[in-house]
C-alpha cells in the first residue's frame, strides 16, 4: 500500500500559501458553521433519509461534473477502489445518517458543538495509526480547543443528559468523521480533490439510496416550504459541494492531526448561527469559547505562515 506522507505534507510543499490555507480555514468555518442550523431546518420538512438522498447524491454528481470540466483526472486506480469504499461508507454513509438523525432530538448548536468533539478522536486515531507525533504547539492548541469547548457545552450537560440518544448519535458521527479524516490521508489517492469528494459522496451515498427506496419514504409535498428547500440547497451546494470538497483539500495539504484542529471554531459559529436563525439560546460563554478555539486553530497556522515567511 502506498501511503501519503503522514506528517510531512506543508502549504508550501503542496501549492498552498500560509495565506491561501488560512482563507480556506476561515471560509470552512463561516460556512460550515452555518450549516447546522441549515440541517435542522431542513430535517423539519423532509424526512432524514429523503434529505441525505438529495444533499450527498446531489453533492457528488455535482462535483464529478465540475472536476471533468476542470480537467482534473477522476479515475481512482484499481488496488484504491475497496479503501476509498470503507472510507466513503464511515465518513459519508455513517456521518450523515447518524448527524440527520441526531438533529432530531439535539438542536443545531448543541449537535455542533458534540460533533467537533472529532479533533479529540482524530489526534488519537493520527498518533496510533499514522504515527503522527503532536508538537507541543499542537498540543496546547487541542488543549485550548477543547476548553473552549468545554465551556461552551458545560451549562449545557445536563440538557444533553436528558437527550441520551440524540447526543450519542452525534457522538458516533464524530468519530466516524475522525476516522475518515485519518484514513483519507494514509492514501496516495492520485486523483484531484473535487474528484475524491465526489466520488466519496456517491459511494458512501447509495447505501442511503438503497435503504430510502427500501422504506419507501417519500416527501410529502405539502410538508414542503420555501424555507426549507433553501436549507437544503444550501447543504448541497455550500455545505458539502464547497466545504466538503475545502476540508479535504486542507488533509491533504496539512498533517491530520493539524487538519482536524483547523475545525475548532465550525461549532462556535453554529451555536450562533443557531441562536440568530432558529431562537436557540447564545450569551457570553459562547464569546470565550470563541476566544479560546481561534487561539488553538492560531498555534496551528501562525507557526506554519512564519516558517514560510523564513523560507
Amino acid at each position: 500500500m502506498r501511503t501519503a506522507a503522514a506528517g510531512t505534507s506543508t502549504p508550501a510543499a503542496s501549492g498552498a500559501s500560509p495565506t491561501t490555507l488560512a482563507v480556506l480555514v476561515v471560509a470552512v468555518t463561516i460556512l460550515w458553521g452555518a450549516n447546522w442550523p441549515a440541517m435542522k431546518l431542513a430535517v423539519r420538512e423532509f424526512e432524514p433519509w429523503t434529505f441525505r438522498v438529495i444533499s450527498v447524491l446531489g453533492a457528488g454528481a455535482t462535483l464529478l461534473i465540475l472536476a471533468r470540466l476542470a480537467g482534473e483526472p477522476i479515475l481512482l486506480e484499481r488496488r484504491l477502489v475497496l479503501p476509498h469504499l470503507a472510507i466513503s461508507f464511515a465518513g459519508v454513509t455513517l456521518w450523515h445518517m447518524l448527524t440527520a438523525y441526531g438533529l432530531l432530538w439535539v438542536g443545531g448548536g448543541r449537535a455542533a458543538i458534540i460533533a467537533f468533539t472529532m479533533p479529540i478522536w482524530a489526534t488519537l486515531l493520527s498518533i496510533v495509526f499514522l504515527r503522527e507525533r503532536p508538537t507541543a504547539m499542537l498540543g496546547l492548541a487541542l488543549v485550548l480547543g477543547t476548553i473552549g469547548l468545554a465551556v461552551l457545552i458545560g451549562p449545557d450537560l445536563a440538557r444533553v443528559g436528558q437527550e441520551p440518544l440524540g447526543a450519542l448519535l452525534i457522538l458516533a458521527a464524530a468519530f466516524v468523521w475522525a476516522v475518515q479524516t485519518v484514513a483519507t490521508k494514509a492514501y496516495d489517492w492520485r486523483i484531484g480533490t473535487m474528484a475524491l469528494s465526489g466520488w466519496q459522496l456517491l459511494a458512501g451515498g447509495v447505501p442511503i439510496l438503497l435503504v430510502w427506496l427500501w422504506l419507501g419514504a417519500w416527501p410529502d409535498p405539502q410538508r414542503v416550504s420555501l424555507e426549507g428547500v433553501l436549507a437544503l440547497l444550501y447543504v448541497v451546494f455550500v455545505a458539502l459541494v464547497f466545504c466538503f470538497t475545502t476540508f479535504l483539500r486542507i488533509v491533504r495539504l496539512l498533517p491530520a492531526i493539524a487538519a482536524s484542529l483547523s475545525t475548532l471554531a465550525i461549532p462556535v459559529v453554529g451555536v450562533a448561527s443557531s441562536a440568530w436563525l432558529l431562537g436557540e439560546p447564545v450569551g457570553l460563554r459562547e464569546l470565550a469559547a470563541l476566544l479560546l478555539v481561534l487561539a488553538a486553530i492560531g498555534l496551528v497556522l501562525v507557526p506554519r505562515a512564519l516558517a514560510a515567511r523564513r523560507g
